[in-house]
């Protein structure tokens, strides 16, 4: 009787991990959401907005972090179990990491803030921005659900946050004067939502894990910043 309420009570705080986790998630979507309107409408006070809100954001992955060490110091989770604190360990700073490439949007849309913008640059950031959000959406349901096949859609989508990113440095590359500051920022920028992308791509990996109980990467790109598999 005692070891059965030892197991509830386990996997009760196993679940509570990882509805903060899905909280956290949401937070970057919020965030990935607010740091391209800002970009798009060149509102500084939303940019500011999404500087500060990183604040809230690694307070959640810092609760995450010390909820999971504190479960591993008092419990030896074995198999699914196992697998699932790992993925969660993943996911959490794959999350973090994405915020961060927000604040980076945010504040980039701040030093260019006033100069003047070229519009099919601003278009196809700002649908790299939506998609993004997109990505980060299905990844995250992907992993709520269990859901592989959604998972697995997402380097078709990813694929497309990359069209769009070679679109901008065409367009970049064809900027002269005053504008090419500027567009170097937005390069910048495009680079921060292609790897929001890609950590979307991640987290459905591990959701794949989780389902499958092996590791595989759906692509054969790399990770330039270490960010974990």
């Amino acid at each position: 009787m005692e070891s059965r309420e030892f197991r509830i009570t386990f996997h009760e705080e196993l679940q509570g991990l990882e509805d903060s986790l899905q909280q956290a998630g949401a937070l970057v979507v919020r965030s990935v959401q607010a740091a391209t309107r800002a970009l798009a409408e060149q509102d500084l006070e939303l940019a500011d907005e999404v500087i500060a809100f990183d604040d809230e954001v690694d307070g959640r992955y810092s609760a995450i972090q010390a909820g999971i060490e504190s479960l591993l110091a008092r419990q030896t989770p074995v198999a699914t179990d196992l697998r699932l604190v790992l993925a969660l360990l993943h996911v959490n700073l794959h999350l973090e990491r994405m915020a961060d490439y927000c604040v980076t949007v945010a504040k980039l849309t701040k030093l260019a803030g006033g100069s003047e913008t070229e519009p099919r640059i601003v278009g196809s950031l700002a649908e790299m921005g939506v998609r993004a959000e997109e990505m980060t959406r299905v990844a995250l349901r992907s992993f709520q659900h269990r859901d592989l096949v959604r998972a697995e859609a997402l380097p078709e989508l990813d694929e497309l946050i990359d069209r769009a990113n070679r679109r901008t440095v065409e367009h970049v590359l064809e900027l002269s004067g005053e504008q090419r500051e500027w567009g170097l920022r937005m390069l910048m920028v495009s680079r921060c939502l292609e790897r929001i992308g890609d950590h979307a791509v991640d987290i459905g990996e591990q959701t794949a894990y989780l389902v499958t109980g092996e590791f595989r990467e759906f692509t054969d790109a790399s990770h330039p910043d270490g960010a974990l598999a």
